[in-house]
């Protein structure tokens, strides 16, 4: 599968789990562009997965659903076990602290 499909995939992914915590919150779309500062269009781009939306409006709209600590908390690479154990060895002691 090509870098691109992969991608697609993931973003597609991403938007469908976006739209299911706003419906599990039973928030109306225009509810959660207005929170998020975007336009309802915009909103609709993030829950399809657009590759044009930047990631600020997904984080807004994140923002906006109350799960923003657990999108920064993923990207964290001490957070997985994997992550500790290379910087332990790779990263310089000011950085690991």
């Amino acid at each position: 599968m090509s870098v691109t499909r992969q991608v697609d995939r993931r973003l597609a992914e991403i938007g469908a789990s976006i739209r299911r915590w706003r419906l599990m919150q039973s928030l109306k779309a225009v509810e959660v562009a207005e929170r998020a500062g975007i336009s309802r269009s915009t909103l609709q781009k993030v829950e399809r997965g657009d590759a044009g939306v930047s990631i600020g409006a997904v984080m807004s709209v994140m923002q906006a659903l109350g799960q923003l600590d657990h999108v920064s908390a993923s990207f964290d690479p001490l957070s997985t076990d994997v992550g500790r154990l290379r910087s332990a060895s790779s990263l310089p002691d000011r950085v690991r602290r």
